[in-house]
């Protein structure tokens, strides 16, 4: 019997002056824009992997303010499944010296129409359906993950 396992990651929706904090990654061979995202790593907090993973793929240390969703995807071609836990927060601070994540070609600053004129380039619809959500005003406590020790 082959075991089924989904795999759990965050995502994190930052948002400054209508434009939101993306990556360009090279996934398969072409480039396509995603949310500073990630899997979450052993004995770490969703929460806590938000801030590593923004860091890591973008330089920017940022603070999570509340969870926009929890979200299940299949990618059809693969048919690996994730559980993305997506937040939103501010910007602290950035580190311009900081060396991105391998794969991660640059961290930009674009609008939602900037990335729905390019949509071959989403990474999956999860991008635009965590904007979506964030600019309907979702968001749930942090509260709301328990992180039982």
């Amino acid at each position: 019997m082959i075991r089924w396992t989904p795999f759990i990651t965050v995502a994190a929706i930052i948002e400054h002056s209508g434009r939101f904090l993306m990556v360009e990654e090279c996934i398969g061979g072409r480039l396509v824009f995603n949310q500073p995202a990630g899997h979450l790593e052993q004995h770490e907090t969703l929460k806590d992997a938000v801030v590593r993973e923004v860091f890591e793929e973008t330089a920017h240390y940022i603070e999570p303010q509340a969870l926009i969703g929890a979200y299940q995807y299949t990618y059809p071609e693969s048919l690996k499944t994730y559980i993305r836990f997506c937040f939103t927060g501010k910007v602290i601070s950035q580190n311009h010296h900081q060396k991105l994540d391998k794969g991660i070609v640059q961290a930009l600053w674009l609008s939602r129409e900037e990335l729905i004129s390019q949509p071959e380039k989403l990474r999956s619809p999860l991008v635009l359906k965590n904007i979506d959500d964030y600019l309907k005003g979702i968001r749930y406590p942090l509260d709301f993950i328990q992180d039982i020790e």
